[in-house]
This record gives C-alpha cells, sequence and structure tokens, in this order.
C-alpha cells in the first residue's frame, strides 16, 4: 500500500456500503512525529538503564548511599517505562508478536468499539430531549428572522430560489409534464358541474348590466357591416324573392329591407331602453335560471362540455399551455426586476422582519424545527448509529489500527515519558521512607 492508502469501497453484511480507511498523507506526517515522540520515549528508557547499570556499579565499588538512591530510581524508572510500554503497544498490535491476552486491542475489538460508539452517539447526541433543548437554545427562529431582514438577505435568498427554479424547469420534460397538466385539468374539468356556477355567473352579469357593453359592441358591428356590404345584402335578398317577381321589384325590396335592418341596427346600438335590448335581457335572465334549475338545460351543458373536452384541438390546447407557462416562469426567474423576483424579495424582506421581531412566530418555527428533528431522530437513529458500527465494521483492521496510532499515538507516548519520570520518583521515594524507617 502507498502512502495515501487508497482502498476500495466495501459492503458490510448487513448491506450498508461503507468507505474504506484511508492513510492519507497528512497521517503519515503524523506517524512520523510519533515515531520521533517514540525515539525519545526509548531514549529515556536506555537512559535509565545506563543510569542503573552505573549505580549499581558505583554501589559495588564503595561510592556510598546515595548510589543506593540513584540505582532504586533508575530501577523503578525501567520498570514505569515498560509497563507504559507494554500498555501502549497493547492497544495497537501485540509486544513482541507474542499471542498475550488482551493485547491488540483495536484491531481486535474494532468491531466492538463500533457498536459502543454508535450506541454512545444514540443515547447522548441523538436523543429526541437532547435534540430538542440544543435547538432551543439556538433560537433559530430568531436568528434566521434577523438574518432575512439583514440587507442583501431577500436578494440572496431570491437568487438562490431563482436559480433552483430555472434547474427543475431544465430538467422537467415538457412532454411529461404536458402529459400530467393535459390529464389533471380534464379529470377536474370533467368532475366539476359547469352549468350551474355558469348559470349563477350569467345571472349576476346580466343583474349588474354587464352584458350591456358586449350588446353595445354587437349592435355597433352589426350597423358598420350593414353599411359597408351594403349590395351584398340587397343582391342576397333579391336571390331569394320568388322567380316569378320582376328583378326591379326585388331590386327595390332588397334596399327596403336593408334600409330597414339598418335602421333598427342603429336605434339599437343608440338607444339604451330599445325593446330590443330588454328582449335580449330577458333571454338571457332565463337562460340563467334554466342553467341553474333545469334538468334538461343542465345535461345537455355538461354533454356538451364533455364533447369538448374530448376533442383533440381542446387536449392540445390544455397541454401547450404548460409551455406558455414555463416560458412566462423562465424569463420572470432571468429578469432581476420582474414582479416575480419583485414580490419574493418583497415576501422574504417582510416575514424575515415579521419573524425576528415577533417572539410567538419565532416559537412556532422553532417548535416545528424541534418536531421535525425529534420525529427524525425518533425514526431513523437506529439507522443513523448502524451508520457507525457498520462503517467501522467495513474498516481493515490493520489500516483502522494504522491510522488510529498515527493520529493518537504522539500523546500516547507522553504516558511512557511520564511512567519513566514518575516511576522513578516512586522508586526513590519508596527507597527513602524504607532507609529512614529501617534506621
Amino acid at each position: 500500500m502507498n502512502a495515501e492508502g487508497d482502498r476500495s469501497a466495501e459492503v458490510t453484511p448487513t448491506g450498508v456500503a461503507t468507505g474504506a480507511v484511508r492513510f492519507t498523507a497528512a497521517d503519515e506526517v503524523k506517524r512520523r512525529g510519533v515515531r520521533r515522540m517514540k525515539a525519545l520515549a526509548t531514549g529515556l528508557l536506555l537512559l535509565a538503564t545506563a543510569v542503573y547499570a552505573l549505580a549499581r556499579w558505583a554501589e559495588a565499588a564503595g561510592a556510598g548511599a546515595w548510589a543506593g538512591y540513584v540505582e532504586t530510581a533508575a530501577e523503578a524508572g525501567m520498570v514505569g517505562a515498560l509497563a507504559d510500554w507494554f500498555a501502549v503497544t497493547a492497544l495497537f498490535r501485540r509486544p513482541f508478536g507474542l499471542p498475550i491476552p488482551h493485547t491488540a486491542i483495536i484491531p481486535t475489538k474494532k468491531d466492538v468499539f463500533g457498536r459502543s460508539l454508535g450506541e454512545f452517539v444514540g443515547e447522548n447526541f441523538l436523543a429526541a430531549q437532547v435534540v430538542r433543548e440544543r435547538l432551543r437554545a439556538l433560537r433559530i427562529g430568531r436568528r434566521a428572522g434577523q438574518w432575512l431582514a439583514a440587507p442583501g438577505s431577500a436578494e440572496r435568498v431570491t437568487t438562490e430560489a431563482s436559480a433552483a427554479l430555472r434547474g427543475v424547469l431544465a430538467v422537467l420534460r415538457d412532454e411529461d409534464v404536458q402529459a400530467v397538466v393535459g390529464e389533471a385539468v380534464t379529470r377536474r374539468v370533467a368532475a366539476q358541474q359547469v352549468a350551474q356556477p355558469m348559470g349563477r355567473m350569467l345571472g349576476r352579469v346580466v343583474a349588474d348590466g354587464g352584458h350591456q357593453g358586449m350588446v353595445d359592441l354587437v349592435a355597433r358591428r352589426l350597423h358598420d357591416w350593414l353599411v359597408e356590404h351594403r349590395e351584398e345584402v340587397v343582391q342576397r335578398i333579391a336571390e331569394e324573392s320568388p322567380g316569378w317577381t320582376p328583378k326591379f321589384i326585388d331590386h327595390q325590396v332588397g334596399v327596403r329591407v336593408h334600409k330597414e335592418l339598418l335602421r333598427f341596427a342603429g336605434e339599437v346600438r343608440d338607444d339604451p331602453h330599445h325593446p330590443a335590448r330588454g328582449a335580449v335581457d330577458s333571454f338571457l335572465t332565463d337562460f340563467a335560471q334554466e342553467l341553474r334549475t333545469d334538468p334538461e338545460t343542465i345535461g345537455r351543458v355538461e354533454r356538451a362540455k364533455t364533447q369538448l373536452l374530448a376533442r383533440p384541438e381542446v387536449q392540445e390546447l390544455i397541454a401547450s399551455s404548460w409551455s406558455a407557462v414555463r416560458s412566462l416562469v423562465l424569463d420572470a426567474a432571468e429578469d432581476e426586476d420582474s414582479e416575480l423576483r419583485r414580490r419574493i424579495r418583497d415576501g422574504v424582506r417582510s416575514f424575515g422582519e415579521r419573524l425576528a421581531s415577533d417572539a410567538r412566530l419565532q416559537g412556532k418555527v422553532d417548535g416545528w424545527l424541534e418536531d421535525a428533528a425529534g420525529y427524525v431522530v425518533a425514526t431513523y437513529r437506529d439507522e443513523i448509529t448502524s451508520l457507525i458500527s457498520d462503517t467501522v465494521a467495513g474498516w481493515d483492521a490493520v489500516e483502522a489500527s494504522r491510522k488510529i496510532e498515527a493520529n493518537v499515538g504522539r500523546d500516547l507516548q507522553f504516558i511512557r515519558i511520564n511512567g519513566t519520570v514518575v516511576g522513578a520518583l516512586a522508586g526513590l521515594l519508596i527507597h527513602t521512607v524504607s532507609v529512614l524507617v529501617g534506621g
């Protein structure tokens, strides 16, 4: 394996894919630091050994009582150094490769550690009450309101929302959306009765005189059309006359009929109280009533609606409406000065200002977040903790041990150094007490 320690992903027996341990270049740098600390701790052990040997020689040569103190301190320092070396080494490997019980703890107990870590995280970090209390202390609602109300935040939210909207529209297939829109509109309209709502609407329009503008338009256009097409009207009437009448009489009849039609259209156009207008009002009022109450009329309208919806032209029109809406939305999302983006900005800023100052609204937002987080941790806590245990189970034991040692081994070497120093001091103290008591 190279310094990067690349390994392919593994799959645990539970079917969860786990990323294998990667021994990175940063880990290699840390491991070199561990080696330096190991050399220092080992050097201190060798120093204690050398001092012990010299003290023994000095004591044998009759150097005096001080040699005993130094000898005992050095001896205890060696014992402490060796004991702590064994303890630290046993975490990651078997000392001298011997199958000593309870050694190589991390490689052999890796899966147990993973399960314990998952349980620890689940019980102490993913408990619903712990998450709720933490979220409540953060007061996210107030902070979110202050951020949204701050200058530039609404513009940023609008920009991101517009980009997200454009992205959604870009990935949607027009034919799929058109099919969904067409089916939804058709089903909705087919299920909704239109005769009675049309009758109520028509009744209100007639009662308010809203139809008079349409009557004015029809009367004016009819008068103008009769003026522009005088010869055609006269000729058409003359052609419909009996064949036995003279032609000049047919022509005069056509002229007379056209004149009367023109006069009638002009009177209807100019007289708001013309009897023809009243007839139109009566007709529309009766028709509105029939649309509301007459079963036969209602049935005819509903059948006409069904037939109209079934026509391919109508289906194509409904489906193609998506293209128009999509184009309008895209244009509005692209244009920073569009009404859509302006309303989004104003809405975001207004909501932020209210959220920043309204304690009741803040409480609602915080409550929603707490409920959502509580539901997530209560529902998916086992899956989250199993991710930890399954990930650790998927690690290679040797590589995991190397990585852990590289990251914490430097601090562990201080245990060896402290063991040497503390052992020497303890040995010196014990020897001193022994001499005093014996004396």
